[in-house]
């Protein structure tokens, strides 16, 4: 739910003294370090512009005034630079956020620069230009306004008006995690393409969060629009949307709304019996459902650490409140041994959402009541979905939205774009993710194909928005595509089997006769493995840290090397294809399903989709310096997508029932969208597993009532079969 653009920062905090876990406010910035003076004209060898070699899109652009050195680009502001010495120089108003370091060439010219953070991590940018790019950052008048709704509950907001607006629409953004850091700079940077396009812009603190009055409720269920007592976001949106076009002068009487991850959710809350200034919303990884598929369940399975975490983030204090974990979240929650354990020494289990996990492990009406996905029975409004192909949050949610609104959408104004993107990256600006790069800043295309456009045309009636339905980035052949629906009907499904052996194949195998609560005369045509809970496999490598902590590898991990990650295990099964003789492309959802016994009574089943790349020679560029050096990129294991599903709800999520021992039972769930070309020369492998610890709770193998309470002695190794008729449904393209 928490995007990298939204700071994290801790105020009035709950002190929890038993806990392991500690929760920690950023440190003061450090006083600035006195000037080394230079002159001007040492100065100005070091102007500019400077390409990034990770994401040349946006220079760095140097500049001299006077004799002081500025660095500013299109996404970051212009800010003075002070000199440590004559080649390194540091932000004046942030001196510890990073260091620039510039490099002299062979010629005795500036050739380059290195960018290094405070986390050590450095950005290598070579010279480019000897003139500095100049940015065009028109300036806002702000205000803090304080905006009442129908309960007499007022909620607080920033107002940021270009100081030359006239008739100009309104986009809104909603949140719970604070608005003061909002001004002229902040979404000149942030915002640049819709900046560009004149808007006045709002940020409100929602209900109970920072400055605004009420109570904060996680993920308020959604209430009776009829009954004008009642409040929820949705009414929330309403009121403060008629308020601002009554009360903001210059405006054009039309409101857009937008967000990622939970003021996804707020914008998706806004498209419900809206108000008819709101013209347009773009949920954007909204969390639509947090039970079946969202932040903290997956049909079923309990994601324990993201769980844990952002509910102590979210409800310990008025504003967020994310920490940092003192060892391995590994070690942490397996010394625990349930999650009604940790969350007891941390303090989760006296949250209303800790509660809330403890009591309601089913899919009952507490988390029904706030699935989004049970009001979007109308397109009320034009609707532009965003999601990731790589969310690691909430990847359900927009496909989900998108799915259960496209039955009503007769206008044609329900929209769904997915990009190569972990959690909310499309708010930056990149070409990559984690070590795989797609050759073109898909995050800057997004915003200036689709979103920027999409406003535009309308609250502005202008613009160049021509997309009929989904646009989707190909990956793999690192492509965009736009298609008439998703799944697109080019398409066509085709079971890819599970062979025995651990081979994938397209034949089906010899027909396995299964009769329910039987055990099969299969003659050993099956893959089998043991699960150990009490050596669960990492779902990222370790240390593992908390999930917002500084530092953390929370964004990425679902695009780590899975074969490093898994090397020396054999608590798992996996298919590959040969090597592909031609490229391979798949467009819709991959649905897994499988035929599986368990010794036990209970069981979770992870299945990975995997583009397994070739080892391959390269060149790379040192790291303070311009000499391509030689190296091979070993043979690397790509999650394509996955999914968990946790056995006891294979017939009910309402009603959880003991898996037959020695049965096979089919389980069928979807692992979600994907847009991807294995390339000639890979494999396609698929992997299943039954821990992906600490992210999901550990399944004890044991039926019990409620596994957040499971005792030690409820935990039991067992033995795995999944049977070769099982296979991926395999959208592929012809």
């Amino acid at each position: 739910m928490i995007t990298t653009w939204h700071r994290i920062t801790c105020t009035s905090l709950l002190l929890l003294s038993a806990a392991a876990w500690t929760i920690t406010a950023h440190a003061q910035d450090a006083p600035p370090p006195t000037p080394y003076q230079l002159p001007a004209e040492k100065l100005a060898a070091y102007v500019g512009q400077y390409q990034y070699d990770d994401n040349p899109s946006y220079p760095l652009s140097i500049s001299l005034t006077g004799a002081k050195l500025f660095v500013e680009s299109v996404r970051s502001p212009h800010q003075e630079m002070l000199a440590q010495s004559l080649d390194t120089f540091v932000p004046a108003n942030n001196p510890t956020a990073a260091t620039f370091k510039f490099i002299v060439g062979v010629d005795g010219k500036v050739s380059s620069l290195v960018r290094i953070a405070a986390d050590k991590s450095s950005r290598h940018a070579k010279k480019i230009s000897d003139q500095p790019q100049i940015f065009d950052k028109p300036e806002f008048s702000r205000e803090e306004v304080m905006i009442p709704v129908r309960d007499g509950i007022k909620l607080h907001a920033i107002v940021l008006k270009p100081k030359d607006a006239t008739a100009l629409p309104i986009v809104l953004e909603r949140t719970p995690y604070g608005v003061d850091d909002y001004t002229s700079d902040s979404i000149n940077n942030r915002y640049p393409e819709l900046v560009h396009d004149h808007y006045i812009f709002v940020f409100e603190d929602i209900r109970g969060r920072y400055k605004s009055e009420g109570t904060f409720v996680m993920s308020r269920a959604m209430v009776d629009h009829k009954n004008p007592k009642l409040v929820d976001e949705s009414t929330d949106t309403y009121d403060t949307v008629d308020w601002l076009i009554k009360d903001i002068p210059n405006n054009n009487g039309r409101v857009g709304v937008f967000g990622i991850s939970y003021p996804g959710f707020l914008a998706q809350a806004a498209g419900i019996d809206p108000h008819p200034a709101v013209r347009a919303i773009s949920p954007q990884a909204p969390m639509i459902d947090v039970w079946m598929g969202d932040d903290f369940f997956h049909n079923g399975a309990f994601r324990q650490t993201y769980g844990h975490d952002y509910t102590l983030g979210m409800e310990s204090s008025k504003e967020n409140a994310f920490g940092k974990l003192d060892e391995d979240a590994y070690d942490f929650f397996l010394k625990a041994g349930s999650f009604a354990a940790a969350a007891k020494q941390t303090g989760v289990d006296k949250l209303p959402t800790g509660i809330g996990f403890l009591k309601n492990p089913e899919y009952d009406d507490f988390w029904r009541s706030r699935g989004v996905e049970w009001h979007l029975n109308k397109v009320t409004v034009p609707t532009l979905l965003v999601g990731g192909f790589w969310d690691q949050e909430d990847m359900y949610g927009p496909q989900e939205s998108y799915e259960k609104l496209e039955p009503h959408d007769d206008a044609k104004e329900n929209f769904l774009v997915i990009g190569p993107w972990n959690h909310g990256q499309w708010g930056s600006s990149t070409n990559h993710l984690g070590e795989i790069t797609f050759g073109e800043p898909t995050t800057d295309e997004f915003r200036a194909r689709y979103e920027a456009p999409f406003f535009a045309h309308y609250l502005h009636d202008q613009g160049n928005f021509t997309l009929r339905d989904t646009a989707a980035f190909e990956s793999g052949a690192n492509k965009w595509k736009e298609y008439t629906h998703w799944p697109p009907p080019e398409s066509q499904p085709r079971n890819l089997y599970l062979l025995a052996g651990g081979t994938l194949s397209y034949e089906s195998p010899t027909p396995i006769v299964v009769k329910k609560n039987a055990i099969p005369n299969a003659q050993n045509n099956f893959t089998e493995y043991i699960s150990d809970p009490a050596n669960p496999i990492p779902y990222r490598h370790r240390p593992i840290e908390a999930t917002y902590s500084d530092g953390s590898h929370w964004y990425n991990w679902m695009v780590e090397d899975q074969k490093s990650l898994l090397a020396g295990r054999n608590d798992y099964a996996s298919w590959s294809t040969p090597v592909l003789d031609h490229d391979v492309t798949i467009a819709g959802n991959v649905i897994a399903d499988l035929y599986a016994s368990t010794s036990g009574t209970d069981s979770d089943w992870v299945v990975k989709l995997i583009d397994e790349y070739p080892a391959t020679p390269t060149t790379r560029l040192s790291t303070l310096g311009d000499t391509p050096t030689a190296d091979t990129i070993p043979s690397y294991q790509l999650i394509i997508n996955a999914e968990i599903f946790r056995g006891r709800y294979r017939e009910s999520f309402e009603q959880p029932a003991p898996i037959p021992a020695n049965a096979t039972e089919e389980y069928k769930f979807s692992l979600h969208a994907a847009d991807h070309t294995f390339l000639k020369g890979h494999k396609i492998v698929v992997q299943v597993q039954s821990t992906w610890f600490p992210l999901y709770d550990r399944n004890p193998q044991t039926f019990v009532p409620n596994i957040m309470l499971a005792t030690p002695s409820d935990f039991h190794p067992v033995t795995q079969r999944i049977y070769a008729n099982s296979h991926l449904i395999f959208p592929l393209l012809p």
